[in-house]
This record gives C-alpha cells, sequence and structure tokens, in this order.
C-alpha cells in the first residue's frame, strides 16, 4: 500500500482521500469509472487497460517486467496511484509475494462503458427553447469572475472568512477543504465528475437534476462551474470549462494553471498576484507586510503557521499550495519552495501535534481464530485496520468503517 498521506492537492486527490468503502461505492456509476481512467497518468492508463480483461491477480514482479529501466519511477507513480484510488487491490500470499487485480467493481462497470457505451441522464436543450447563450469565451471569463470575486462573497457566508474587530478578515479550516460543508462527500463527488462529461457552453434542463443536485448548484453557480440562465418556462444550467475539465489527465502540464507564488529561504514570499482569494489565503499561513497592485509581499512566521495550525491547516497543505502555486520561475527547480522553508515548517507542525488522535473502535471478545483473522482481513482490505492483538484477539479498526465491521460480523458464518 502507499506508504504517504493522501493531501488533497486537487480534484482528484479529494476523490482519493474518501474512505475505501465510499471510492467502492463511486464506482456502481459508469461514468465515473471512465473520469477516474481519464484522471490517471498515462503509464497507469495503460495498466488499467492491459488488465481489464484479466481476471486473476498479477505479480507485482510481472508487472515490473511491463517497463523499461528508465520507467522505475513512473512505474512506481502509476501503482501507487491506482491503488490510492482503489482502482487496484493489493494482495499477498503465504510467501509475502504481492499480486495485484483490478477492482472488480471498477473492472466490471469499465467494461460495459466501452462496449456499450453510456447515456447521461440529461441531453441539451434545443437551442429553440433557449434563448441566446453566452459565447465560450463570454462564459471563460464569466467563470473566472465568479470564482475570483463571487467565491468571495460566498466564503463569508458560509463561514468560511471570519473577521474580528479592527482585523481583517482570514479563511477558516472550513474555507481551506472547499467542498466539506456538510453534505455527503461522495455524492457531491459523484456529482462533478458527472458534470465533467457535460459539454461547455451547452443548455441543460435544471428540472433533470434530483434536489440534492439542484441544491448543490447554487453552490457551483457561485464559483464559477456553472451558469444559470431562466427562460419563459423553463430555466437551465451551462456547464464552463472549471466544471468540464475536472476529471482531465493531472500529467498534462499544458493545462495546469500558472503560478504566482516565490518562496525564499529567509521564509520571505512574494505572491505576483492582485487577486483578493489569493491574498485572503496567503493571510491565512502567513503575515501580509505590504500590497501592491500586482504585487503581495508576505512573510511566513512562527506565529501565522501556529494560526494556521489553530484553525485545522496541516502543514502538508501548506506546503502543498506552496509547490502547486510556485511561479514558472522556481517551479522547474528542484525543489520549488526551498528545504529549510518546508522543514522548518512541519517541524513547528509537531511542536503542537505529538500525539495524533484517531477517532476508533475496539473489538475483542471474538468466539474463535478463524473468526477474529477474518475480522482482520477486512479492516485491512478497507484500510480500516489500526492495531491488532493476536494473542488476545483483539483489534482496533477507524471509526468510519466501524458499521461495516458490526455488519461484517453480524452475518452468518
Amino acid at each position: 500500500m502507499p506508504q504517504v498521506k493522501i493531501i488533497a492537492r486537487n480534484f482528484m486527490d479529494m476523490v482519493a482521500a474518501l474512505p475505501a468503502m465510499k471510492l467502492d461505492a463511486l464506482y456502481h456509476n459508469t461514468f465515473i469509472c471512465e473520469a477516474i481512467l481519464r484522471s490517471l497518468p498515462p503509464l497507469a492508463k495503460k495498466y488499467v487497460l492491459q488488465m481489464l480483461y484479466i481476471d486473476v491477480p498479477v505479480t507485482a514482479k510481472a508487472m515490473e517486467e511491463w517497463v523499461l529501466a528508465d520507467g522505475v519511477s513512473k512505474h512506481k507513480v502509476a501503482i501507487d496511484r491506482l491503488i490510492q484510488l482503489r482502482v487496484f487491490t493489493e494482495t499477498s500470499d503465504r510467501k509475502k509475494e504481492t499480486s495485484y487485480r483490478l477492482n472488480p467493481t471498477f473492472q466490471t462497470n469499465l467494461q460495459k462503458h466501452l462496449i456499450h457505451g453510456g447515456v447521461l441522464p440529461r441531453e441539451p436543450m434545443p437551442s429553440n427553447v433557449t434563448v441566446r447563450l453566452p459565447s465560450l469565451d463570454d462564459l471563460e471569463t464569466y467563470a473566472l469572475e465568479q470564482w475570483e470575486v463571487s467565491s468571495m462573497m460566498k466564503v463569508f457566508q458560509r463561514g468560511l472568512l471570519t473577521q474580528r474587530d479592527k482585523e481583517a478578515p482570514r479563511l477558516t479550516e472550513s474555507g481551506f477543504q472547499f467542498l466539506e460543508r456538510g453534505v455527503d462527500l461522495a455524492d457531491l463527488i459523484s456529482f462533478l465528475l458527472e458534470l465533467s462529461f457535460h459539454v461547455t457552453g451547452e443548455a441543460y434542463n435544471i428540472n433533470t437534476l434530483t434536489e440534492f443536485q439542484r441544491n448543490t448548484i447554487k453552490d457551483l453557480v457561485d464559483l464559477g462551474l456553472v451558469k444559470l440562465q431562466q427562460g419563459r418556462k423553463e430555466s437551465w444550467f451551462i456547464p464552463t470549462k472549471l466544471s468540464t475539465n475536472l476529471s482531465m489527465s493531472l500529467s498534462d502540464t499544458s493545462t495546469r494553471k500558472q503560478g504566482f507564488v516565490v518562496v525564499e529561504t529567509n521564509f520571505r514570499m512574494y505572491a505576483y498576484s492582485s487577486s483578493k482569494l489569493h491574498c485572503e489565503i496567503l493571510r491565512l499561513f502567513s503575515r501580509i507586510e505590504y500590497q501592491l497592485p500586482n504585487l503581495i509581499v508576505c512573510a511566513i512566521t512562527k506565529e501565522s503557521l501556529y494560526n494556521a495550525f489553530e484553525n485545522g491547516i496541516t502543514a502538508e497543505q501548506i506546503v502543498s499550495f506552496l509547490q502547486q502555486n510556485a511561479h514558472p520561475r522556481v517551479a522547474e527547480r528542484t525543489p520549488a519552495v526551498p528545504e529549510n522553508v518546508t522543514d522548518q515548517i512541519r517541524l513547528w507542525e509537531t511542536d503542537l501535534n505529538r500525539v495524533e488522535s484517531t477517532p476508533s473502535h475496539l473489538y475483542d471478545e471474538f468466539p474463535s481464530r478463524e473468526v477474529f483473522e477474518a475480522a482482520c482481513d477486512f479492516a485491512r482490505e478497507y484500510s480500516g485496520l489500526l492495531w491488532e492483538d493476536s494473542k488476545k484477539m483483539r483489534l482496533v479498526v477507524k471509526a468510519e468503517i466501524h458499521l461495516h465491521m458490526r455488519e461484517y460480523l453480524r452475518r452468518p458464518k
């Protein structure tokens, strides 16, 4: 299994960070299977298609023979990504030899989609019903303006920013984790991935959406992912590139946004941006020293980072933000952010977080060793096993799989 914790740097990382059971549930939707396939690195796509009609595990050694010597690093990245997304499941035999196979649900539904195709739950509305639709250029301008301006308004309304007397507004923890707002994240991701198969600039009837989707679409309008229009009798939504590009391959560097942040070894930071949203994000973990029309000068200090950590923002999120938004002039360097800065950010976090707590449940008093070992295997399969004691037949699992574990143990054996 991947040894690194998944940090949500982008949309597909957020998908990978879902609990294992929610990921499996997503793969019942054929369009989501295709969206995941589209988002994979090229080598990972190749592995999926090669194993699509193989129903037995393939050993790790056999897969290593599929790549040349200079492709080892890309091979490891591909395997890690496939396991993170549960497209691959990893097994070990008695000889401790690792094997991989496609997730059965993902495999079955992707086969169906490739053979029979798929039909979206809605089709574009006829042009004689809709009023004059915006051009693609107008739609792109609208999307960017909504993201920069209207999303700031929504940030205040949702409590993503707070403001004390005589203080500048700042982002809260829920603001940094933009989409988690009291809704089922799996449902939200499912809808967003479904939107990625719509055509940019086409109109779709609002009545084809479920109640949850209709509520969600209002927030997507504020973020610039869709535009709403009202006709005489009906209303419709128009997807922008922000939504239709969600599942594009993350390896396509030509589509990545241009960065704007330069971090120096003395912890000073220069952000070449006039965006108010960028300014507020930077204010979350740094001290804004002064702001010019197209330049924000900041300093990363122990105090500013402690404020961020107290709001629930992690060092990895801050480091990832700086790396992902590095200015083109420093982005090509290795590393793009000075190591002394990233190391110190992590060290200051460890000063506050010497003990990490994880909601969990203890299971004991198993009727037999067979039941205990089966329970361990079940928890391990869904990445929920935290601790086990084989002698006393006790185990601790993550709270997120507690209900599923309880149902599993109650099944007749």
